[in-house]
């Protein structure tokens, strides 16, 4: 097989721009698409879903939160076939702005109260505008940082963007604490809740400031040219990158996806449905419950880093190991120590937890780069990504507010999240070690008429 000349190493300064780009893009999208999960769980089911069983109100807005989610793999799809085919930072810019007008237009709603049913619905709609943005957001931030890299600490830098995630969730929960600290419940629930949503315009302009100063991906770049090259010589076109992705990388595809169940399920109960837990069942405060999130999310952000370059040294998958079977075996006392009631064991329980699903997080940014060949590499890190929140994050509060109320008991969930970890554990088992991978390894030609090689040649690419 074919490669390319490898590009030009980046420059450690660059690097470190590009890695700063993507990880303040990053942090802003999470923080507006957690701001929704949070506000979902405290405020819309009064605002937006009045005179319900304050459990089935909050079921009904956990609800439109899943609907964010469904639209993620269209995201997926979408930015993943034209990141492939124009390069990864012109879509990470649409992404910002698709996602930052969208969370700052529902700072704008008119409630239920003002509008009726066209309350929820015109909420519904901008939702679906986040998750379609935020379906494209994350692969190409990865990637970006990835394909700028080197092998050796491919695992550490990649997992920069992942402390996107905590660092969004610590502003959103940050932000939503000070508020509800600083304004009484009346005072939050008719106008101060709107105030996070509008921060939002003023991130985007910084965040878009900075995406724009960064160079595209070199990998990118080369791959671009040859098969340019490839087209001019032979005359033979590129196929769609979904269509190569399904048909060179489906096994990769389903590792993803299945990755990507213990820790998607695993966030959502411990940051989003543990406000509703510690609030009901258990009766803290608000203001309790959103701190232990706080602290534990500043825990989180600095482990990151950490595992990924723990990564870089004995692999993805062992690390990767660690956090799937760590976070199934911690269910069980992470809810018992939140059902004394003390902020200690509160904080003691989310932390954990989040310790263990950030050696999931850390090193799924290179692990999932570094399965896809370089022009399907957006389309196959993003669908394997996103289509699995479908059934992964996007229930997940659902799932275990359901539980509560139809139970009574932390059991059922705590059930839930095990077999998600047992699901982890069985794709992880069955994919291969990638962190020797060389990204610079660009496909030279459609692998069915490529001369025999071993399946890791191809899939190195």
């Amino acid at each position: 097989m074919a490669s390319a000349s490898a590009p030009p190493a980046t420059a450690p300064s660059s690097l470190k721009r590009i890695v700063a780009a993507s990880l303040i893009g990053t942090t802003i999208e999470w923080y507006d698409f957690f701001l929704y999960g949070s506000a979902a769980a405290l405020v819309f089911n009064k605002l937006f879903f009045p005179g319900s069983d304050p459990l089935v109100g909050t079921l009904l807005s956990f609800l439109t939160y899943a609907v964010g989610f469904a639209a993620r793999p269209l995201g997926a799809l979408v930015f993943g076939h034209y990141g492939d085919r124009l390069g990864r930072k012109k879509l990470l810019v649409l992404s910002l702005l698709l996602m930052g007008g969208a969370t700052f237009a529902i700072g704008l709603l008119p409630t239920h109260a003002t509008v009726g049913s066209a309350a929820p619905v015109l909420l519904t709609a901008l939702r679906l505008v986040q998750g379609f943005a935020l379906g494209g957001e994350w692969g190409g931030a990865v990637l970006l940082v990835s394909e700028h890299g080197d092998a050796k600490r491919r695992g550490f830098w990649a997992s920069w963007p992942q402390t996107g995630a905590p660092a969004g969730q610590l502003l959103a929960t940050g932000v939503l604490s000070a508020l509800t600290a600083l304004l009484s419940d009346a005072a939050f629930t008719s106008w101060g809740w709107r105030i996070p949503f509008l921060l939002s315009g003023v991130l985007v302009i910084v965040g878009l400031w900075i995406r724009l100063s960064v160079d595209e991906s070199p990998v990118f770049k080369a791959a671009l040219a040859q098969a340019e090259e490839r087209k001019a010589v032979a005359g033979q076109a590129e196929k769609m990158p979904l269509v190569a992705v399904l048909r060179h990388h489906w096994r990769d595809v389903l590792v993803a996806m299945g990755a990507r169940m213990a820790e998607n399920i695993s966030y959502y109960v411990i940051t989003a449905f543990i406000l509703v837990y510690a609030t009901t069942a258990v009766e803290m405060s608000k203001q309790t419950a959103l701190n232990a999130v706080l602290i534990a999310s500043a825990v989180h952000f600095a482990v990151i880093p950490a595992w990924g370059a723990l990564s870089d040294r004995i692999g993805r998958r062992p690390v990767y190991l660690i956090g799937a079977v760590g976070v199934g075996a911690w269910m069980f006392p992470f809810f018992s120590l939140i059902d004394t009631g003390s902020f200690g064991n509160l904080l003691l329980a989310v932390t954990v937890g989040l310790v263990f699903h950030g050696a999931m997080y850390a090193p799924q940014a290179a692990f999932f780069s570094e399965m896809f060949a370089t022009r399907m590499r957006y389309s196959g890190a993003s669908i394997g990504a996103q289509f699995s929140s479908v059934a992964a994050g996007a229930p997940a509060p659902l799932i275990a507010t359901a539980l509560l109320a139809d139970y009574d008991s932390s059991t059922p969930i705590a059930l839930y999240v095990i077999a998600a970890a047992l699901i982890t554990v069985v794709a992880i088992g069955c994919a291969r070690e990638t962190r020797q991978r060389d990204l610079n390894a660009v496909d030279a030609e459609p692998a069915e008429e490529a001369p025999p090689a071993r399946p890791a040649d191809v899939r190195t690419a």
